[in-house]
């Protein structure tokens, strides 16, 4: 096993980059929807929605490696409970100064955080 494939059998390396790609895909709906004049709870909702449908096949078959539609039930719930986590964050740093854009872009790294562990324990552990 070389050493690119070897880093690929950490599942929060692959949880990274897969995650790093939907992040990105789903901030760039979030932008988007706030620039059309959302406010940033449905610009949110809406880069979620986007995120979960984008997401959920890649992080079931590429980064926990269980595929299979049973635990899509799951996931939403987790994602529902990060969503209002997000809009807490978001909403705080708001508070603090500042804008919708740089509040969504401060709240992506201790929500990856977050998600990881949700699906982690909740949505794909063993007990799942």
């Amino acid at each position: 096993m070389n050493a690119a494939q070897a880093l690929w059998q950490r599942r929060w390396l692959r949880f990274l980059l897969v995650g790093g790609l939907n992040t990105a895909a789903s901030y760039a709906v979030y932008a988007a929807l706030l620039w059309a004049g959302l406010p940033y709870a449905l610009a949110s909702l809406g880069g979620l929605v986007f995120g979960i449908l984008f997401s959920f096949r890649t992080h079931s078959a590429l980064v926990f490696r269980q595929m299979g539609a049973r635990r899509f039930p799951r996931y939403l719930a987790g994602w529902a409970v990060l969503y209002g986590v997000n809009i807490l964050l978001i909403g705080g740093c708001m508070r603090l100064g500042l804008d919708a854009y740089w509040a969504g872009a401060v709240a992506i790294p201790p929500m990856a955080l977050l998600s990881y562990l949700v699906q982690k324990q909740f949505v794909f552990g063993d007990q799942a």
